[in-house]
């Protein structure tokens, strides 16, 4: 139980240096930033409870917050990616699996596990990128920025997952 809080803080604080300092940098072609941060809440395991699992969203949707300089953009992002996560991925998760399992390409596949991880980043980037906007004027930009940081933030977290296999 304390390892695996001591894992999830060496998590936290990696993925948040990490974010604040290098990635919400990158803003490839002016449209595309990796939200790279989201996957902390992606590899929390599925029989984590929905109320843990938006007590840490929101932590780190705060603590991005306070760093990027957003109020609150990205903590109701991640609150509700983390609330909706547990039907996304009962949703791609394959019938004959485990109660408990933690996703990734090993224990999912790679196709339930990229379905999953697509669905997922596309939510918080749709919700993120909505609140940012908060209009519909422009609807063809935002959608294009919501493609693009889905498509990017996808690539860095495949990526990541490569590198930890």
């Amino acid at each position: 139980m304390i390892i695996t809080f001591i894992h999830r803080i060496g998590w936290f604080i990696g993925l948040v240096l990490l974010q604040v300092l290098i990635l919400n940098n990158v803003h490839i072609a002016g449209y595309a930033t990796p939200f790279l941060y989201i996957y902390f809440i992606l590899k929390f395991s599925s029989g984590t409870s929905r109320n843990e699992l938006m007590l840490w969203a929101f932590f780190f949707g705060l603590t991005i917050d306070i760093f990027a300089d957003t109020p609150g953009m990205n903590a109701a992002a991640t609150v509700f990616l983390a609330f909706l996560r547990p039907s996304l991925l009962r949703l791609f998760t394959p019938r004959d699996t485990l109660d408990s399992i933690i996703p990734s390409f090993k224990t999912m596949g790679i196709a339930p596990f990229l379905k999953y991880t697509i669905a997922s980043v596309f939510v918080h980037s749709l919700t993120l990128l909505t609140i940012e906007f908060f209009s519909f004027s422009s609807i063809l930009l935002l959608l294009l920025r919501v493609v693009s940081c889905t498509l990017l933030t996808v690539t860095c977290i495949i990526a990541v997952e490569g590198i930890r296999r």
